[in-house]
């Protein structure tokens, strides 16, 4: 176990909590990492692109003119790729792009995510994130007290519809349940702020 501090919403340091060096302090393994973000990044793909070949496009199958005889060059069909309007050569068809990573495997890369943050000194333990009215200014003004001016990803312990109203409206900030947490969000965005209470499911589920 390692301790860390825990600071309120004005930054004031209120204390320590003892993190797990299973999930907060591993060496970092940057194949896996990088296996799990491309993993993520490739779910996210459609993969719905897709063009007519010369079988499916328009046309009639009539010969348009002889083969011979007409000083005109040599054509089967008027749905030929080399026509305007005919079929598209290799075009693109609907796909999928996903791949998968073992269970094993993506619970280290995220122990590694996790530990690269806390070593950057990118954690924040806050004690709570109370605001008295889902409003966005106020969670930008919780922000600015504590120093924190680029990218945020918030991990709350439970639904808190006035933090996640606060910030749905803030284009660098994204808020999170400790089950929605992916590696992928972990290393986007450039500070983790955990409120204190998701701090215990975090490590249950990625010890």
């Amino acid at each position: 176990m390692a301790s860390m501090s825990v600071v309120d919403q004005t930054k004031t340091h209120v204390g320590s909590v003892d993190v797990s060096e299973n999930v907060f302090g591993v060496t970092p393994h940057a194949v896996l990492v990088h296996s799990a973000v491309v993993m993520q990044c490739a779910s996210l793909r459609q993969g719905s692109a897709s063009t007519k070949g010369r079988s499916e496009v328009s046309g009639t199958g009539r010969k348009p003119w002889k083969q011979k005889q007409t000083g005109r060059s040599r054509v089967g069909s008027n749905r030929s790729p080399i026509w305007r309007h005919g079929g598209t050569v290799f075009g693109p068809r609907p796909r999928r792009y996903t791949s998968s990573l073992s269970k094993k495997m993506y619970r280290k890369a995220m122990q590694s995510a996790l530990s690269s943050k806390k070593t950057a000194g990118e954690l924040v333990i806050l004690s709570d994130l109370l605001l008295p009215e889902p409003k966005t200014r106020l969670a930008a003004a919780v922000f600015n007290q504590l120093e924190l001016y680029g990218t945020i990803l918030i991990v709350v312990g439970q639904d808190n519809p006035a933090v996640l109203r606060a910030t749905r409206n803030l284009p660098y900030v994204k808020t999170v349940l400790p089950q929605d947490l992916t590696v992928y969000d972990v290393l986007r965005y450039e500070t983790l702020l955990v409120v204190q209470d998701a701090l215990p499911a975090i490590q249950e589920l990625w010890s």
